[in-house]
């Protein structure tokens, strides 16, 4: 047990670069408990996502278990709406990669797209001679978190066997296209890429934010934001200095450039991911 908790608070550590005083309660459990349980948590907080994988095959029984798994994500009121469409296609795969921008989505093993699905469900009320009556923008944001939770249940299952994983918004850059391409009908909406593969390149952990700052205890307050983001700018400069700056010809080179600065000078731009509204009414969402 001494051994896994090691490798736990180092984990943590990885993760925030700070000793969070975590596991002391591992104590209270049986050592092959622990060892099993916190080796599942400790494969979680060193995960990492990775772009270049082998030429190795994922094979047809392990994308039927990572669907499985991905399927048991929780749904909202057990509605299950959202849709994954399976890249096999090269040239449909070579498209979609010159739609995001990112041609190394082409050469990865496996390209799934996670839709959200409106349809589904109007099309079930059709079959039962009932009215859908919830085209809104609640509805919307169901699906969204449907397809979301299930591409991340989908992660975690890849990664336990050793696979490499990344999430890929830019699905959304050029959404008629890529709608066109998949054959979505209306109701139908791409969330997000995901990629998986066996990895072929090392990848470090990305410190994450204090939980200080995203752990909230019975009301909202960030009134110590500034102080602990600066605090985060600096752990993680030392761990992974940010190489390239933002725009520095319209904001200056910053004598120290930290993780905050970077989100700040990416979110004072106009995101090239902003035509979603335009496109979901275009396709039958009233999103009231």
């Amino acid at each position: 047990m001494s051994d896994m908790k090691s490798v736990f608070d180092a984990s943590v550590f990885d993760r925030f670069g700070l000793k969070v005083p975590i596991g002391t309660d591992l104590n209270t459990f049986s050592s092959d408990f622990v060892d099993e349980k916190v080796g599942c948590l400790s494969n979680i907080l060193q995960r990492r996502s990775y772009r270049k994988f082998t030429k190795e095959d994922v094979s047809e029984e392990l994308r039927t278990i990572l669907v499985s798994c991905a399927q048991s994500a929780s749904a909202k009121s057990d509605l299950q709406q959202y849709s994954i469409i399976d890249l096999r296609d090269q040239v449909k795969k070579d498209e979609v990669a010159r739609l995001c921008d990112t041609e190394w989505l082409s050469e990865s093993p496996v390209l799934l797209v996670f839709c959200g699905d409106l349809r589904r469900a109007k099309r079930l009320c059709d079959i039962r001679n009932l009215t859908y009556a919830q085209n809104t923008l609640d509805s919307f944001m169901n699906a969204a978190v449907d397809a979301a939770l299930a591409m991340q249940t989908m992660v975690l299952a890849a990664e336990s066997v050793g696979l490499g994983c990344c999430c890929i918004s830019q699905v959304r850059k050029r959404l008629s296209d890529i709608a066109n391409l998949l054959n979505l009908p209306n109701g139908v909406f791409p969330v997000a890429g995901f990629v998986a593969g066996w990895p072929n390149e090392e990848r470090d952990i990305s410190q994450r934010l204090p939980s200080s700052i995203i752990l909230h205890q019975d009301k909202y307050d960030d009134s110590n934001l500034s102080s602990e983001v600066n605090e985060y700018d600096r752990r993680r400069h030392e761990a992974r200095p940010l190489r390239n700056q933002i725009n520095s010809s319209k904001y200056g080179v910053s004598s120290f450039y930290g993780w905050s600065e970077n989100a700040a000078r990416r979110l004072a731009e106009p995101s090239d991911l902003d035509n979603l509204k335009e496109f979901l009414i275009t396709r039958g969402f009233d999103l009231a």
